[in-house]
């Protein structure tokens, strides 16, 4: 993440003001979380809060016990169960977007990638898992034989984020929503209460600093040549764009993700492209497609070439969106104090 000399000071002062009350309001939720006693799959008594009953995108399951063979499909799955102090329970893990943050690199190191991309449903199943976490729909893709049905007719529970089974914009209700789930699934609540604070802490410390600003219109720049991939309305992107002290041009978009014309991004006058960093295509490929279009040439952000950038594995429901607000609050206001 950019450093943040400016933001950094002012983010200092504003965390002692909001920490206490952050606090406070979310830890609310996780009180939920605890199940009746039971036994495991083992036949031993159960470990405290099982067995725990969740429905996840439609699905309702009851883990008896907390999960021991975990596989991660997406990066900001793999990151989560990181996070949680996790890595023991992971028995393999595919396809990231960017490298693992540093504070996980070394617990990451030591599991199985089975896969560059997604494993196929036999190379998946012959990792044994007994629960398969899924950060985009994709990961479970029925066509590919990995739909959470069939593998739950192969004995595997399964978990896909929140982000893709929301209806209406994912706010950060949507994070706590994940992260308290996952950490009571893997009977860790009290790790997901610590995580979710520290997201709240640091995000409020942003919002405080950069509450006086004004709001830049920002067009998120995904990719695409014949039309432009960005961020609408109704995923965590948007969400991270306003907390960050900006203003999605398409936030009216109804997706998470969709397809827009360059004539409509030339009407709504962006003052900034956010570039999303991911892929074979570089940002500064990205900037130069902006650059050299004729029709882009009097957009204000590309006139006065303003672009600012985040990796595209913070722009999702995951981890990193702390790290994200803070990183483009101060690409957005390096002035901000």
């Amino acid at each position: 993440m950019p450093p943040l000399p400016a933001l950094a000071r002012s983010f200092s002062r504003a965390r002692s003001v909001v920490r206490s009350a952050a606090s406070l309001a979310l830890l609310i939720p996780l009180a939920a979380c605890a199940g009746t006693s039971g036994t495991d799959r083992a036949g031993a008594p159960a470990a405290e809060g099982f067995p725990y009953t969740v429905t996840n995108c439609g699905m309702r399951t009851t883990y008896a016990a907390p999960p021991r063979r975990a596989v991660t499909l997406n990066q900001h799955s793999t990151e989560l169960l990181l996070a949680l102090g996790l890595q023991d329970r992971m028995a393999g893990t595919a396809y990231l977007d960017d490298a693992v943050l540093p504070r996980y690199r070394e617990a990451y190191d030591r599991i199985k990638v089975l896969a560059k991309e997604y494993p196929s449903k036999e190379l998946l199943l012959a990792a044994e898992p007994d629960f398969v976490y899924g950060g985009y729909s994709s990961a479970f893709d029925k066509a590919q034989g990995r739909d959470r049905e069939g593998l739950r007719a192969s004995g595997v529970d399964s978990r896909l984020n929140v982000e893709y089974c929301t209806d209406g914009p994912v706010g950060l209700d949507r994070l706590k929503t994940e992260i308290t789930e996952v950490a009571a699934t893997f009977g860790v609540p009290e790790r997901g209460a610590r995580l979710i604070e520290d997201q709240q802490r640091r995000i409020d410390a942003v919002t405080a600093a950069v509450a006086d600003r004004p709001r830049p219109a920002v067009f998120v720049f995904d990719s695409g040549e014949g039309s432009a991939s960005t961020s609408g309305g109704r995923g965590i992107g948007n969400e991270i764009v306003s907390l960050a002290g900006g203003r999605n041009v398409f936030a009216d978009l109804d997706r998470t993700f969709g397809e827009v014309s360059w004539e409509q991004v030339v009407e709504r006058r962006p003052e900034v492209v956010l570039i999303y960093d991911y892929g074979g295509t570089g940002v500064e490929a990205k900037k130069r497609r902006l650059l050299d279009d004729p029709a882009l040439a009097d957009v204000p952000a590309v006139k006065n070439r303003r672009f600012v950038v985040l990796p595209l594995s913070s722009a999702v429901l995951g981890v990193r969106v702390a790290d994200a607000v803070e990183s483009l609050a101060g690409q957005l206001h390096p002035g901000a104090s």
